[in-house]
């Protein structure tokens, strides 16, 4: 298991991340030719160089705008990410931070995620930063990933609607939901940006000291303002010491009799917007005789209240029975079989057991085979068959 630690020491920001990527060795040439698929070329220009922050190095990349910035909403955001065929990882990590960004930037404002402009961020800078970020994590192999607390900074910054206060409040915002570690480092001005704080804690699995792991590189990203500390973001990087995975989940149940079922479909969909891990129901008995459903939604603690929100708009219960709960779950990860009829992406479920990856689970992608047998008129058992034993792309 491959662990990267982001040690903010003087904050983090999503050209740092990117740094700290490249200066991990990530190629350049590499993070260009796969956000090439974004449709943006002509919008930004992407370079790296190798410069030192109170006599330290790092490596700083710049995104460099060759257009006024676009103005996008999440939906546009959203189709432009899963139009560019990345991997089935990139594509989800990358959604889930601007979906955490366009949260905290509604909650400020008072307005629905969806009809959040991302200007405050740049539109092009901040699906290149995430995006590339993701890429790049994915690229150096990493499985975990943990974070420092963060640094505050103070002062003020100019932004679309005018002077804000540092932090400011969309950062503040993102490390509410995740319930982040900060304080105060003495330095002045704005040490985390938006795009830093959502890349950081929608990624991280926990924030606070290093998580035990094996030492194997320290990569170094540069901010660009020079500050009377290094301004430099660390990434550490090592096999992570072998732990048994568990992670702390909200379980919301209620029961139903009086909902069609068109109704409890439609449901269902909207709690997987808004980030429920599973959704699914069984038939029960209910009261006077009556036939009913008991709708069980699993989602992360952060994400209840918007579940919550969800089953009370969209069905006709009264009342939502909550627990917290731990469960125990594999790592994940995705290959891409080469079967005859097509390729075809495999879920992996695995454990690191002394030392080694210990694969428990590998399921072919069901819509995958499917779509290849529509095409070529081939059972899909046959595809799916097929997959499990094909070799990798």
């Amino acid at each position: 298991m491959k662990i990267a630690y982001f040690d903010c020491p003087t904050g983090i920001s999503g050209d740092m991340c990117l740094g700290a990527l490249a200066d991990g060795g990530v190629p350049l040439t590499y993070l260009e030719a796969k956000l090439a698929r974004l449709g943006l070329a002509e919008e930004y220009r992407l370079s790296a160089e190798t410069v030192r922050r109170r006599g330290q190095r790092g490596t700083q990349v710049k995104v460099e705008l060759l257009t006024a910035p676009g103005v996008r909403h999440l939906a546009e955001i959203e189709t432009l990410i899963r139009q560019a065929d990345f991997s089935p990882r990139v594509e989800s990590q990358s959604l889930a931070i601007f979906r955490r960004l366009a949260q905290a930037e509604g909650a400020v404002h008072g307005i629905e995620p969806e009809r959040v402009h991302f200007h405050e961020v740049g539109a092009t800078d901040a699906l290149v930063d995430i995006v590339g970020t993701c890429l790049g994590l994915e690229y150096l192999g990493i499985g975990q990933i943990y974070c420092s607390a963060f640094p505050t900074g103070s002062g003020a910054v100019k932004a679309a609607h005018g002077e804000m206060a540092v932090p400011v409040p969309a950062v503040l915002k993102l490390w509410e939901l995740v319930q982040a570690p900060i304080y105060d480092n003495g330095l002045t001005g704005e040490l985390v940006t938006p795009t830093g704080a959502a890349i950081a804690t929608t990624l991280a699995r926990g924030f606070g000291p290093a998580p035990g792991l094996t030492l194997e590189k320290i990569a170094c990203g540069a901010g660009c303002k020079d500050l009377p500390s290094p301004n430099l973001l660390r990434l550490w990087i090592g096999a992570g010491v072998e732990e048994e995975l568990t992670e702390t989940i909200q379980v919301l149940e209620t029961q139903l009799d009086d909902l069609t079922p068109q109704a409890v479909a439609y449901g269902m969909e909207k709690l997987y917007q808004v980030g429920a891990l599973e959704v699914f129901t069984q038939g029960i008995g209910m009261k006077k005789s009556r036939p009913g459903v008991l709708l069980t939604v699993l989602c992360r603690p952060e994400d209840a209240p918007r579940c919550l929100d969800v089953l009370f708009q969209e069905t006709t219960t009264l009342g939502v029975r909550t627990q917290t709960q731990t469960r125990h779950v594999l790592e994940r990860d995705w290959e891409t079989a080469a079967t005859p009829y097509g390729a075809v992406r495999l879920k992996i479920g695995y454990r690191v057991k002394n030392g080694q990856r210990e694969i428990l689970n590998r399921h072919p992608e069901f819509s995958d085979c499917a779509q290849l047998a529509a095409e070529t008129g081939v059972p899909w058992q046959t595809i799916y068959q097929a997959a499990l034993s094909a070799p990798k792309l």
